[in-house]
C-alpha cells in the first residue's frame, strides 16, 4: 500500500533533484507517469515516451509528456492544448534546467513561435523561465518577444518592469509599468511597484 508520505518524498526527490532513490518505488508501484518523467529528467525521452504512451488515453499530463518528450527531441508528434501548455509547459522547463538537460530545451524553444499560436502566452512562459534560472539575456529575450506577439498582457509588462527595477532602470521600468496599466488599470503589483519607485527617486 502507497502512503501519502511515502510517495510525497518520492516525488520531492525526484522534483528537486535530489536523489535517484524514487525510480525503484515508482516502478515497485507502478506509478507509470511518475516513471516516465524519471526516464525523461535522466535523459532518456525515448523510453519516456512509450511510457507516456501506455497511459495517454487516462492522463492528460501523459499526453503532454508524450508531446514534450518528442519535442525535447526536436520532433513533433501530435499538438498540445493551450490548457496543457499554460499549466505544464513553465514546470518542465524549469525541472530540464534543474537537471542541465540543455538539449531538450534548446529544441523547445525553437518551437517557442509556432507553440505560440496555440497559447499567446508561450514566449512569457520561457522568458520568465530563463530569468529564474539567471539565464537573463534569454529571459528579456523571449519576454520581449512576447510583448511583439502579445502586447495585451498586462502581467508581461510587469515581469519587464520588475526586471528593469531590479537594474535601476527606472525609465525602462516606468515605461513597462505605464504599459502595464494602460491594458489593466488595476493591476496591484504594477501600482506597488510604481509607488516604490517614485518614493526612491525622491529620497
Amino acid at each position: 500500500m502507497i502512503t501519502n508520505n511515502l510517495y510525497n518524498k518520492a516525488k520531492e526527490e525526484m522534483l528537486t533533484a535530489s536523489g535517484d532513490d524514487c525510480q525503484h518505488f515508482f516502478v515497485k508501484n507502478k506509478l507509470t507517469l511518475e516513471e516516465a518523467y524519471w526516464e525523461l529528467l535522466h535523459n532518456s525521452p525515448q523510453k519516456a515516451a512509450k511510457l507516456f504512451a501506455k497511459i495517454v488515453d487516462k492522463d492528460i499530463r501523459a499526453h503532454w509528456g508524450s508531446f514534450i518528450s518528442h519535442l525535447a527531441q526536436g520532433k513533433v508528434q501530435g499538438y498540445p492544448s493551450y490548457f496543457e501548455l499554460r499549466n505544464f509547459l513553465e514546470i518542465d522547463l524549469n525541472l530540464f534546467m534543474m537537471y542541465y538537460l540543455g538539449e531538450y530545451i534548446e529544441n523547445i524553444v525553437k518551437y517557442a513561435d509556432w507553440l505560440y499560436t496555440i497559447n499567446p502566452e508561450v514566449h512569457k512562459f520561457i522568458g520568465r523561465v530563463f530569468l529564474k534560472n539567471g539565464y537573463e539575456e534569454y529571459g528579456i529575450f523571449f519576454l520581449n518577444r512576447a510583448k511583439d506577439y502579445f502586447f495585451q498582457d498586462p502581467e508581461l509588462h510587469y515581469l519587464l518592469a520588475e526586471y528593469y527595477a531590479g537594474k535601476n532602470a527606472v525609465s525602462l521600468a516606468n515605461q513597462a509599468i505605464l504599459n502595464c496599466l494602460q491594458i489593466l488599470p488595476q493591476y496591484y503589483p504594477a501600482i506597488t511597484l510604481q509607488k516604490k519607485l517614485k518614493l526612491n527617486c525622491t529620497e
